[in-house]
């Protein structure tokens, strides 16, 4: 069952009157619980794709259908809900707020999304165990290694029970060693979890091996498509 479906997307953004397009009539379906990578050179239109994916950005043209409702018809409000609740968004700098401890990160996701005050910790507990982090919920990002902020990210990126993560070059900032643990994490989540999962990366070869469908983008454009037959 198709969760996405992208239609002849494209965007062009305006500096000082010159129109750079970033993104030229893309066209894709997302099945529901696939691995999807995007790989391409920085500057191909990679995470200007996965940021319209995730409302933080706006087409100039084109759709995006997300569980069969027009993503640009949607309102302020109806947009920050599928930003709250429709996907989870992992990024390359973890992104965790420096002042909070790992629990506490988790925790203010699960506030944004109306969970109770007295179920917060039990959850947020809950999904930092389910990453392997049982005994480093009281560190702050600092005192935590890389692959363990990436963790941190990765289950409040799922607080909310998103139908897909949006993962924008999570291995970027890791080691080798450690960016397979992550790349690990993704592949537990989708396939024991059924989450939805679209990654960009440079990393080919891990995307050819780990993904059902790559997708290689090149001054904004797909140029190739490559889908696993199961």
């Amino acid at each position: 069952m198709s969760l996405i479906r992208i239609t002849n997307l494209g965007k062009t953004y305006r500096k000082r009157k010159v129109e750079i397009p970033a993104l030229k009539e893309a066209s894709f379906v997302v099945q529901s619980g696939s691995f999807v990578s995007i790989t391409g050179k920085s500057g191909s239109g990679k995470s200007t794709l996965l940021n319209l994916i995730g409302g933080l950005d706006t087409p100039t043209s084109g759709s995006i259908l997300f569980d069969g409702k027009a993503l640009h018809r949607f309102s302020k409000s109806e947009m920050a809900n599928h930003r709250r609740f429709s996907v989870g968004m992992i990024f390359q700098s973890f992104n965790l707020i420096q002042s909070r401890t790992a629990l506490e990160n988790v925790e203010l996701a699960l506030t944004f999304g109306g969970v109770p005050r007295r179920k917060r910790k039990e959850k947020a507990e809950s999904l930092l165990e389910n990453v392997g982090l049982k005994d480093r919920m009281t560190h702050l990002p600092d005192e935590l290694s890389g692959g363990e902020a990436q963790r941190v990210a990765v289950a409040r990126a799922m607080a909310n029970n998103p139908k897909v993560l949006l993962a924008d070059e999570p291995t970027g900032n890791l080691d080798s060693e450690t960016s397979s643990e992550i790349i690990s994490l993704l592949q537990d989540l989708n396939h024991n979890h059924g989450i939805t999962i679209i990654m960009v990366t440079h990393d080919v070869e891990t995307a050819g091996r780990v993904s059902d469908m790559v997708l290689k983008l090149k001054d904004g454009m797909i140029v190739e498509q490559t889908e696993k037959k199961h």
